[in-house]
């Protein structure tokens, strides 16, 4: 099963993807709620309302006719992770981290596919960053052993990380630099976690500015996988459904580069994870 969330007269609405069209599921099965994180407080069953749906005379809508929004507009929590592939921790001259580099991101960050990437007018250092994100589906009880914790991500989509390299050094946190409006790439659809291997092994990702490629890698890359990354998140914290975990991004960075390779208005930067999809944000200007 494939969702996604646009905007019908300003305001967020769950769709769900039926090869090159969206069904409205709010319209097609009332008892669902019109957005993602709702409808996974709620417990819906939304396997069997897709089924549904499916199955149902429901309007379909032109998905490139659509106006999309973040997957989730507003998620409970949006935590990310640094230093989370073997080769770009060696890029940034550090060796294995002993935990992960957790940060979080604000909703207010978040762009949708096809949404500009806003370039901020107090920096020229504007990276990017291809990652897998996954959405919770349940709660997650306290200590989640690593067998048992991918049985709780509802699914997963792409994810652009776009940075502003010089504020996140200003301090030992790196949550300023990855916090300006409109710079957080999310979507455009969510595969749901039953369509793809356990944990979301073995997927290639790769990221592409204008067309080219400037990153590549696998999901096995990872030094902290999904299930592992969701075990030592739950010794801590409560995972709540519609939260959301960015999981890291490969080498391949712009300031990593010689000469380092910084966005700019006109650019565009594409997420691709097999089995997923693409992401595309253009990078605009800050007005």
């Amino acid at each position: 099963m494939k969702l996604t969330t646009y905007l019908h007269n300003g305001e967020a609405r769950l769709g769900l993807v039926d090869g090159d069209a969206v069904i409205d599921l709010h319209t097609a099965q009332p008892q669902v709620p019109a957005d993602l994180r709702a409808a996974l407080r709620a417990g819906v069953d939304l396997a069997a309302a897709a089924k549904a749906a499916l199955a149902s005379s429901a309007p379909r809508v032109p998905l490139s006719s659509l106006k999309l929004a973040p997957l989730v507009p507003e998620p409970g929590k949006i935590i990310c992770l640094g230093l989370n592939y073997f080769d770009h921790a060696k890029e940034g001259g550090r060796e294995k981290p002993e935990y992960p580099w957790f940060f979080f991101r604000g909703a207010t960050s978040l762009v949708a596919h096809g949404e500009a990437g806003i370039a901020p007018k107090v920096s020229v250092k504007f990276d990017y960053e291809a990652e897998l994100a996954l959405v919770i589906g349940q709660r997650v009880p306290r200590h989640v052993s690593q067998e048992d914790a991918p049985n709780y991500v509802f699914g997963y989509t792409c994810f652009n990380d776009m940075s502003v390299r010089d504020y996140q050094k200003r301090t030992p946190q790196w949550t300023i630099g990855k916090n300006f409006d409109g710079t957080g790439g999310f979507g455009p659809v969510l595969v749901t976690a039953d369509e793809l291997p356990r944990a979301a092994t073995g997927l290639k990702i790769q990221g592409r500015l204008n067309g080219e490629v400037m990153q590549s890698a696998n999901t096995d890359d990872m030094i902290w996988g999904v299930a592992e990354t969701i075990s030592l998140l739950s010794d801590v914290l409560t995972l709540e459904p519609g939260d959301v975990i960015v999981m890291g991004t490969p080498a391949g960075v712009g300031q990593a580069r010689t000469p380092p390779v910084w966005m700019k208005a006109g650019d565009r930067f594409e997420v691709e994870i097999e089995r997923i999809g693409t992401l595309v944000n253009p990078i605009h200007a800050e007005a």
